[in-house]
């Protein structure tokens, strides 16, 4: 399937009213039916209007973020229509992409969710 990889930058303080810029972009995703949305933290980074950003020991806040979306051409408009709508301040990426699944999904497998804080399944 062709579509396009959708990537917001943003900073792991950054808000849009009680939300963290990145926790209204997830949200806003599932609200819209679109799945698969990967968020990657950063190391360091340099902003679009030159500042320097990056992780610290006890501080997170200032940390980079990628919220990174595989989309067809009707959820990226929707997605970029929904940021507008709502005059969200936040960078992003759009670049064409071919995408899909591979392999067959094995249903009789017990999914498992494995988290730092302990075995959890789903």
């Amino acid at each position: 399937m062709n579509g396009y990889q959708l990537t917001f930058y943003t900073e792991h303080n950054r808000h849009h009213g009680h939300r963290t810029v990145c926790e209204w972009l997830l949200h806003e995703a599932k609200n819209l039916g679109i799945h698969g949305v990967s968020v990657i933290n950063c190391a360091e980074g340099t902003g679009h209007a030159g500042a320097h950003h990056a992780a610290h020991m006890l501080k997170l806040a200032d940390q980079p973020v990628q919220i990174i979306l595989a989309v067809t051409e009707d959820e990226a408009r929707r997605m970029l229509e929904a940021v507008e709508a709502e005059h969200v301040h936040v960078f992003y990426t759009r670049s064409p992409i071919e995408f899909g699944v591979l392999g067959v999904e094995d249903h009789r497998e017990e999914h498992k969710h494995f988290s730092i804080f302990g075995h959890k399944p789903q």
